[in-house]
């Protein structure tokens, strides 16, 4: 079986702990699943950066190198910077950091704390490299330097996140990701874990900070990046994950905030799970043009790249489904587009898979009867779940936010749809998105009331 492949963004490999046995830790992180680490060398007054750079002549590592905020103080008319430089020039550095705000030891003063990172943030903006930060017991003021020093020119991670949901909302805008160490797993991290269910996962990177900070069960013990997996697995128990899916998407974060991968259009997936869902992209086509379509920021989907070159045909979509499709709990005809514009094709696959034991759900805009012009519903009675999205609870609101092409007939369409659906489909949902001042409590008396089936608010920012 495949290895789960975890990038753990946040290690001091140089620290002394690993001295008797740094090639065993190495070891220990492969057998793991590892894919990458990133080893973060902390400027030193005796040696600079020697030691971290150093593990990159032994071990397969990427290195970020900063001034933490404890040394601050002692970094004062050193060549730090140069130092800095010379590594991004060489080629060895990804990131610069860990850099930003202590307020909780102060081992440097706090004016020199904010001067020294204020001046790593100009570097990590003359180098273009993104900056791993530190912020402990100092949300307010590290979110204003970042914004006044333009450090979302650059990006960037919220390292060990510790901070408040302020501080993460405000990360969040200025496009950085927060990273999750072993903390979450402890038992009095409570509020660390209701940030993880509060932001999106697209938005996440996992992390040990070893040799620190030992999760759950190894408290005690000396941390070290195999031990990630206890991070992931946790954050996937919170978001309704499985651990694949967090694998898959934290890696691919990982790897786009700090330039891991060479930048071309990756293949497009046609069969693709989350959780233990298997989904069927069989077009990007739409019906409408939603405000709040996601595939206009990106076509990536829970570290999923959907945009598809050509469509998919019948046996196209069955090669890429494998020869073990009833292994997943339900297969989702959904993807990046409107699955029924391809009514079809959805049947003859549909009914295939149906054959083969599995439940089949599909993901609508409950627009098929317009499309084409004629009621669908008879034609889908193999269908175990359909979710449509009914998205307002009016038609004046429908049209603003969906923008169809079918103007007044939209809406009515749908709640017909709807009804029609009731007589075929054993499960039917009628689904909102979020949007910000989208009254949801309206929508829901209209599914639940007037129409009678169930009804979902999907969140706003985040998909899958």
């Amino acid at each position: 079986m495949e290895k789960d492949l975890f990038i753990d963004t946040h290690a001091h490999l140089d620290d002394p702990k690993f001295d008797p046995d740094r090639g065993e830790v190495m070891e220990r992180a492969e057998e793991a699943g590892l894919k990458s680490i990133i080893t973060v060398g902390c400027w030193d007054k005796k040696d600079g950066f020697a030691k971290a750079a150093g593990l990159l002549e032994k071990y397969p590592l990427y290195l970020a190198a900063g001034v933490h905020p404890h040394d601050a103080e002692a970094s004062l008319g050193s060549d730090a910077f140069d130092l800095i430089k010379r590594l991004k020039y060489a080629g060895k550095i990804i990131a610069i950091g860990e850099t930003g705000l202590d307020y909780h030891y102060t081992n440097s003063p706090k004016k020199i704390q904010r001067d020294i990172f204020i001046e790593q943030i100009k570097l990590a903006r003359e180098l273009n490299l993104p900056l791993i930060i530190h912020s402990r017991d100092a949300d307010e003021e590290t979110i204003e330097i970042l914004k006044s020093e333009g450090a979302e020119e650059v990006g960037g991670v919220m390292h060990c996140f510790s901070g408040g949901e302020r501080m993460a909302e405000g990360a969040l805008k200025l496009g950085f990701y927060i990273s999750f160490s072993g903390v979450v797993t402890f038992p009095n991290a409570s509020r660390a874990r209701e940030i993880v269910k509060g932001i999106p996962v697209e938005r996440m990177l996992i992390e040990t900070d070893c040799p620190y900070l030992s999760p759950e069960p190894y408290r005690g013990k000396r941390n070290e990046p195999a031990y990630v997996l206890e991070t992931a697995k946790k954050i996937a128990e919170l978001k309704g994950l499985s651990i694949p899916d967090v694998a898959r998407i934290t890696t691919m974060n990982a790897e786009t905030i700090f330039s891991l991968v060479e930048e071309k259009e990756p293949e497009a997936k046609i069969a693709y799970a989350i959780r233990n869902s298997l989904y069927l992209n069989i077009t990007n086509r739409c019906t409408n043009y939603c405000a709040f379509c996601a595939k206009f920021d990106s076509y990536t989907v829970k570290g999923h790249y959907l945009r598809l070159r050509k469509e998919p045909d019948f046996m196209d979509i069955l090669k890429a489904a494998g020869p073990e499709p009833s292994k997943y709990d339900e297969i989702v005809f959904c993807g990046f587009g409107e699955p029924l514009i391809r009514l079809e094709l959805v049947k003859k696959a549909g009914l295939h898979f149906k054959r083969a034991g599995c439940k089949i759900r599909i993901d609508t805009d409950g627009l098929a009867n317009l499309v084409h012009r004629r009621n669908v519903l008879s034609e889908l009675m193999f269908v175990d779940c359909i979710s449509v999205s009914m998205n307002a609870p009016d038609s004046k609101t429908y049209q603003k936010l969906c923008k169809t092409p079918f103007g007044d007939d939209a809406y009515p369409a749908i709640l017909f749809f709807l009804r029609e659906a009731k007589k075929y489909i054993t499960k039917v949902i009628a689904t909102v998105v979020a949007v910000p001042g989208l009254d949801t409590e309206a929508c829901r008396k209209v599914a639940e009331d007037e129409i009678g089936v169930s009804f979902r608010v999907r969140e706003y920012d985040e998909v899958g």
